[in-house]
């Protein structure tokens, strides 16, 4: 009874703090943090742990723990604690930059979509084309140096199971890991929102085929390996888009309907790839999509905190990113991996697991311990608040929004994915450096084009 009165009153608060950090919590008007709120925190995070701790949960999970009454304990207090601090620091951050959530980001929504400062159509056109391009050329290097495309083997007919095909495409892909993760499965979907975004800004036939062609890239790069949550949350970026720029306008009715037809395709999925046809499953709180949801993505933090300091040392910086770790000569290590490993070894054996995803403190406390938990939970809340209140500073023209709704998905999805990334995240970066620097360069061509007109001007009138 105790801790159903803590988590209740923990949930008030952050929820209070997570709204002032938003500046909404509106199901109808989501943004990056009312996202974070719902889907990494309330759904994946916080329900799953007061089932765990109560001893309610019975899942296939937990019951791997051992001495499980200390360590469903220790874990629901770690995931109360995240619950408080995380918001807690975005409301600080949120006071020593004057940002004022609510009115910010209601004027974002409100204003038109702008185009980018001094660029000529040509000019955009073109170095999107460039990109586009290259886009290609990549979804073309990942197909070569995919072993078996798992889509293709769904339709095509195959005897080995497909959730083993998903690993090994996954694991054993032989190419360049970075470039096919870059410039094929995050570019392809981020330039079909851009493109999206220039079609409606001009009406011009070009973007609209160039939009095309990369939206039926990006739907491939999200379904090629049979993983059901990355076309979702395509759909769910490129609906963010349209909310954001004025097309689309959710209410109770269309937000009911959208979920369904979400949860009849994920039910699909689950019929298709896994074979799962017991209804049971599907009704179940601990098993199938619901399972999945709020227990599955919980569990194995309390896994990590079980497993490490305990039956594994503590890997002190091994799951860096492998760039980092290559300086030292570290093999590079995933603890979601290590876990898995340890917990699961019959299913790295038979080419079925992968990894054991889950809240971000998790990675912390499996490098560091328990400072890691306390450290990494204020500097990734204090970092996604500066990156929301940074994107939503910029001028709302077609490359910034659709960073904007590219960070919006998928911090909340880093959140529940490990906390290296908010470390040092190489794809992120380079994203940020590319339209960055696509929106600086054509702004400097602008303003060179302008003064030479302006000068030429002055001569022929001298």
């Amino acid at each position: 009874m105790l801790n159903v009165l803590i988590w209740l009153s923990i949930l008030v608060a952050s929820t209070l703090m997570f709204r002032y950090a938003g500046g909404t919590l509106s199901l109808t008007m989501p943004n990056l943090v009312s996202i974070a709120y719902y889907y990494s925190f309330l759904l994946s995070s916080f329900i799953g742990s007061l089932l765990i701790t109560l001893g309610i949960d019975d899942h296939y999970m937990t019951q791997k723990l051992f001495r499980p009454e200390e360590y469903r304990q220790i874990g629901f207090f770690v995931v109360c604690f995240v619950m408080l601090v995380f918001p807690l620091s975005m409301v600080i951050v949120s006071r020593l930059f004057g940002f004022k959530a609510q009115e910010e980001f209601r004027d974002y929504v409100r204003k038109p979509l702008a185009p980018l400062d001094g660029a000529t159509g040509n000019q955009v056109f073109y170095s999107f084309l460039a990109l586009s391009l290259l886009s290609f050329v990549a979804i073309a290097y990942m197909i070569w140096k995919t072993p078996t495309i798992p889509v293709f083997a769904l339709f095509t007919g195959t005897d080995e199971s497909l959730v083993a095909l998903r690993i090994e495409a996954s694991r054993h892909f032989a190419g360049n890991v970075l470039f096919r993760n870059i410039f094929a499965i995050t570019l392809t979907p981020l330039l079909s929102f851009a493109a999206y975004l220039f079609a409606v800004l001009t009406n011009e036939w070009r973007w609209k085929l160039l939009f095309l062609a990369l939206f039926v890239g990006a739907v491939f790069v999200n379904v090629y390996d049979l993983a059901k949550s990355p076309i979702f949350f395509y759909v769910m970026m490129f609906l963010l888009l349209r909310i954001y720029v004025g097309k689309t306008r959710l209410s109770a009715a269309k937000l009911a309907l959208y979920g369904g037809v979400g949860m009849l395709g994920l039910i699909g999925m689950y019929i298709v790839i896994q074979g799962v046809w017991d209804i049971d499953t599907f009704l179940s709180y601990n098993k199938g999509p619901i399972g999945r949801m709020i227990l599955a993505q919980i569990a194995p933090t309390f896994l990590h905190l079980n497993v490490f300091g305990e039956a594994l040392p503590f890997l002190y910086g091994k799951s860096l990113p492998s760039l980092l770790t290559g300086l030292f000569d570290v093999e590079n290590v995933r603890s979601a991996r290590l876990v898995m490993a340890h917990v699961f070894p019959e299913r790295i054996e038979d080419g079925t697991g992968g990894v054991l995803n889950t809240l971000f403190v998790a990675e912390a406390y499996a490098n560091f311990g328990y400072i890691g938990i306390v450290l990494g939970t204020l500097y990734v809340g204090v970092v996604t608040q500066l990156l929301y209140i940074g994107l939503l500073r910029l001028p709302k023209n077609p490359l910034f929004l659709s960073l904007l709704v590219y960070f919006s998905i998928n911090i909340p999805r880093t959140i529940v994915g490990g906390f290296t990334d908010f470390l040092f995240n190489p794809t992120w970066l380079l994203l940020a450096v590319l339209f960055g620097g696509m929106a600086l360069w054509l702004r400097v061509q602008g303003d060179l084009r302008a003064w030479l007109a302006t000068k030429r001007r002055m001569t022929d009138e001298g």
